[in-house]
């Protein structure tokens, strides 16, 4: 495919983009991920009151492992489901594929809301916590990618950037919700009462939420890229033909995968093992932790819209550049700040959440600017799956062992300047993405 093919714009250019509907596609895409991270934020959070009910090992330590490698299974399905959803939605459109994910996402958040605890039907508790995981993991694969490609495909034009961003705005709203509520919990309930019941209130408020985001999905029509390039009907969105494999996709994948990696490391660092961190590691009160997280992400959350703005002037990749270079040389700085009190640890999440906005805010524009519209949903959630997998999920589990291992507080750091590093090399070697692209692949 020459540099010409790769840049026409994925919607004809003989074809407007109504502005109702292409709002109605913004709120319905990036709602998704709001449902997708309150559950994470909320899981993360709860995970010391979790471990005790269905993980009471003795110790607290392999209580919380046991913990978060649950939270790092779901991650490491989410490529699986990635390669099925994403085919789906490359062949039958975006829209049945968002309703069926939300559905299945939210259900399973729910039903972990009425599980009984070890204490009342012993391992079938971990067992049944552990099917509902696979669930979510499963069908979290496809959200990204599916609702990206929504948002972009409804794009208007040199706004992609922006539209973009909104997926990892609602993100960290829904993680400022889910962290939020977790904090609300654990602030006005006793710990008997937490423990008993209170615990589950978080889980189950996540059906209202499903059952909104699904009416929302419901209205929203197919794109008008993928029935342009599908020659799929505006009423039944179901494609004439289509092929889900795509010379050279998975060699594409495996370029695009380091494009993540700093953003899954910094986010699920800084935001969803934080709490842990700060309360189990540095002796803060869960309390202090769980306001200084819930600032960290409110600072990431506004700064992505205005970085996906900002790669609509200057570029994906040059705002990528700067994001990634300030985590690679404040990372070290920003963990040696966790440690002097609140005070300075409210600076460092400030600081750390402007760093995941600006790495977050152009990110769902770049990937989906990487992909033809055929492959899109696959390539763009395979992409973002596998990064995830490997250095966003497993990020509590790999830090917390590690601190307890070496009883180094400031292994985190290493950690994220790793990440970074990867991202840095990946983002130095893309080639033609130096600029934004007006249009995206055909």
């Amino acid at each position: 495919m020459t540099e010409m093919a790769a840049t026409n714009d994925a919607t004809p250019t003989s074809q407007v983009i109504d502005v109702r509907a292409s709002r109605r596609a913004l709120v319905a895409g990036s709602i998704g991920n709001l449902v997708e991270w309150y559950e994470y934020a909320l899981y993360g959070y709860m995970a010391p009151v979790i471990a005790g009910l269905f993980f009471p090992t003795g110790d607290g330590v392999a209580g919380l492992l046991a913990t978060f490698s649950l939270f790092a299974l779901a991650f490491f399905l989410r490529p699986v489901g990635a390669a099925v959803f994403g085919r789906f939605a490359d062949r039958a459109g975006r829209r049945p594929v968002l309703v069926l994910i939300i559905t299945l996402m939210s259900g399973a958040t729910a039903l972990i809301g009425v599980l009984p605890t070890y204490a009342t039907i012993g391992v079938w508790a971990p067992l049944l916590l552990t099917v509902l995981r696979v669930v979510q993991g499963l069908a979290a694969g496809g959200e990204f990618g599916g609702a990206v490609s929504l948002m972009a495909e409804y794009a208007p034009p040199g706004r992609r950037g922006l539209y973009g961003s909104w997926s990892f705005f609602t993100t960290v709203i829904g993680f400022v919700f889910g962290a939020g509520m977790a904090t609300v919990l654990i602030a006005v309930l006793p710990d008997d009462a937490l423990a008993s019941w209170g615990w589950r209130i978080g889980f189950l408020v996540a059906a209202p939420m499903g059952l909104i985001a699904l009416y929302l999905r419901m209205r929203v029509d197919e794109t008008p890229s993928f029935r342009a390039a599908t020659g799929a009907s505006p009423v039944t969105s179901t494609p004439a033909t289509v092929s889900a494999r795509e010379p050279g996709l998975l060699r594409q994948v495996s370029t695009t995968v380091g494009i993540v990696v700093v953003y899954s490391c910094t986010g699920y660092t800084f935001m969803v093992l934080m709490p842990t961190y700060l309360s189990k590691t540095l002796g803060m009160s869960l309390e202090q932790s769980y306001v200084l997280t819930l600032i960290n992400g409110t600072v990431a959350g506004l700064v992505v819209p205005f970085a996906g703005a900002w790669s609509d002037r200057v570029g994906r990749r040059a705002v990528m550049l700067v994001g990634t270079v300030g985590t690679l040389v404040l990372s070290y700085p920003l963990f040696l700040m966790l440690r002097g009190g609140f005070g300075a640890a409210l600076v460092a999440l400030v600081v750390a959440g402007v760093l995941i906005g600006l790495v977050g805010g152009p990110l769902p524009a770049l990937l989906s600017e990487r992909f033809p519209t055929r492959t899109r949903v696959t390539g763009v959630s395979l992409a973002y799956a596998v990064s995830v997998a490997l250095f966003g999920g497993t990020a509590p589990f790999i830090i917390t062992a590690v601190v307890s291992a070496t009883g180094n507080s400031l292994a985190a750091a290493w950690y994220t300047i790793a990440c970074s590093l990867i991202t840095l090399a990946t983002l130095l070697a893309l080639r033609g993405t130096a600029a934004h692209r007006e249009a995206l692949r055909d």
